[in-house]
């Protein structure tokens, strides 16, 4: 295949749906007041918070990343979807009416008033540099490389550039609501081409049994390679399987139970840019409604958006990519999918959609990639307007506030494109560079959190100590991996403490610096006087309060009951794991 070409009536569709859109989110914009600018009015029902919820999450670079990581094999990328569910369920009962009842606008706020003003600014900063390093920056890489295939000829930073201001258009000018109003859009569109891609995928394999035969004919002459170096596949049910051997390379069974649950938790329950859609929720029963419904929308994803990127192993391993002159991070060109697994959902697209539906699909894939970076748009601003702007100039008002949140925006449109031309130079895959940068930045902030609502003994000093440990602590390991790194480049040896601190999955490293994290958080706290108990008891979770539930529960029908919910939902996740484990 020398190229990919688009018909003119997909780039018609891809024109007239991003007119639309942007015109779609300028008018249900809502600017009067910053509530309404921030958090849309607090009025959105639970339909609306979840899939929200999901389409912020299910963006173009979980597109790209899910898929790239299914093609290497990597299948029990899934895991981090369906705990997702899990980890909602714990969310929705114990940290969301907490969240709802204090009334604020961003997580840091919460903090500071479980804690104090220095873990709220802390907390602000760092979730800020993660908003433009992981969520913003990833959805412009991703539109860059979908681009990439059609237009080979124009340079990266332009790209990127274009599709940054084109997400900004409406973020601007509308808000949290605009970013919600479209977001619901694109999920629906969203949806509806994966499942397109997953029937043709399989159309084209010749279904799941020449699927399973593929693979098993793959394995037996030894082509399936494990993303672990020196670990062949033997067989469809070892690709398939979402549980691995400890000394996998992606995600070891250990690296499953202690670490990947402190990156979902840090992701769904104290992430700004995921929180702010439930605290835009008309109350507390809507945003648990809401928070289940994404849970609920996250497993069937193993099946329209992990396994095309499987199928594509059987399809698309040798495919010649070099006419997209693709440069890779040591300089040279992609040849095939195995240089570059990244460009495995773009090629999918092309080769397998028809006219027509490939420009409406490639629409979504943009709308998608526009709505990730939107919202992060959206929640980096709220969180510099209101945790630093309008402390340091109390005097504004709401409109003067509304103001600086779009000046805010178009300096973080910048960063962020800036930012996005970097990533192909620290991971191979889209969804390793996610991971590992949480890895990093969440397990000090989870332990605060989780310390804070369920011991009332944790005070504002263990709090901010335990997060100026972990970021020294996360720093150091950050060193020690670009001296590893340019040792390996320049053919040399890593000093014996970065290769030995390298050498441990980032999965492990997120738990034992969630470890650290909470040890120095409870020996500070009981060093130090207790906290004030009148403060404590309103953002501490209690017994009592469980009681008090109970019975208001019992006047609500069961499909009304958010724990008769969360129990079905956890069932269901079981029965999706159990038959892939």
């Amino acid at each position: 295949m020398k190229h990919f070409q688009l018909s003119a009536l997909d780039i018609s569709i891809m024109v007239l749906y991003a007119i639309l859109i942007i015109a779609y989110g300028l008018y249900h914009g809502k600017r009067k007041s910053s509530e309404e600018y921030f958090l849309a009015g607090r009025n959105m029902i639970w339909p609306i918070v979840g899939i929200s919820l999901f389409a912020a999450n299910i963006s173009s670079s979980t597109l790209v990343g899910l898929a790239g990581d299914a093609f290497k094999t990597n299948t029990h990328v899934y895991n981090y979807e369906w705990l997702a569910a899990v980890i909602l369920v714990f969310f929705a009962i114990f940290f969301l009416p907490f969240y709802l009842r204090s009334k604020v606008y961003t997580m840091p706020e919460f903090l500071e008033r479980r804690y104090d003003s220095r873990s709220r600014y802390y907390f602000s900063f760092i979730t800020i540099i993660g908003n433009v390093l992981i969520d913003t920056a990833a959805g412009l890489y991703v539109g860059n490389i979908v681009l990439k295939i059609m237009f080979p000829s124009l340079p990266a930073w332009l790209i990127i550039v274009l599709l940054a201001f084109a997400a900004a258009a409406y973020t601007i000018p509308g808000g949290l609501n605009s970013v919600i109003q479209t977001e619901v859009i694109q999920a629906i569109l969203l949806l509806f081409g994966s499942i397109l891609l997953t029937y043709f995928a399989f159309h084209q394999v010749g279904g799941w049994g020449a699927f399973i035969s593929g693979l098993n004919d793959m394995a037996a002459k030894g082509q399936l390679v494990e993303a672990t170096p020196g670990i062949r596949l033997q067989n469809a049910e070892e690709v398939l399987s979402l549980i691995r051997p400890a000394n996998d390379s992606f995600m070891p069974w250990t690296g499953l139970l202690v670490g990947a649950p402190i990156l979902g938790f840090y992701f769904w329950a104290n992430n700004q840019f995921m929180v702010q859609r439930v605290l835009g929720a008309r109350d507390l029963n809507h945003g648990r409604w809401g928070a289940l419904f994404a849970g609920l929308l996250k497993l069937p994803v193993i099946f329209f958006m992990v396994l095309p990127g499987t199928v594509a192993i059987l399809l698309y391993s040798d495919l010649d990519l070099s006419f997209l002159n693709y440069q890779l991070p040591g300089g040279e060109i992609c040849t095939n999918l195995r240089d570059c697994p990244n460009m495995t959902y773009p090629v999918l697209l092309f080769s397998l959609l028809p006219k027509g539906i490939l420009g409406l699909v490639l629409a979504g894939l943009l709308a998608a990639m526009m709505s990730s970076v939107s919202a992060t748009f959206n929640s980096a601003s709220t969180l510099i307007t209101m945790d630093f702007v309008q402390t340091l100039r109390k005097g504004l008002t709401s409109q003067q506030l509304v103001r600086v949140g779009q000046f805010v925006t178009l300096i973080l449109v910048v960063l962020a494109s800036l930012w996005a031309t970097q990533i192909d130079k620290i991971a191979d895959t889209l969804w390793l560079y996610l991971q590992t940068v949480l890895a990093f930045i969440c397990p000090p902030v989870v332990s605060v959190f989780i310390l804070g609502l369920f011991w009332k003994r944790a005070n504002s000093h263990g709090a901010f100590y335990s997060l100026i440990s972990g970021f020294v602590l996360a720093l150091f390991l950050v060193v020690a991996s670009v001296l590893s790194t340019q040792a390996a480049a320049a053919g040399t040896e890593a000093p014996a403490w970065a290769a030995f601190l390298t050498d441990i999955h980032f999965l492990h490293m997120a738990f034992f610096l969630f470890l650290a994290c909470l040890i120095i958080h409870i020996v500070i706290s009981l060093a130090t006087p207790k906290p004030d108990e009148k403060k404590v008891e309103e953002y501490t979770w209690n017994k009592g309060m469980y009681t008090i539930e109970t019975e208001e529960l019992k006047e609500l029908p069961w499909y009304k009951n958010y724990r008769i919910l969360a129990v079905l939902l956890l069932i269901t996740t079981a029965i999706v794991v159990g038959y892939f484990w």
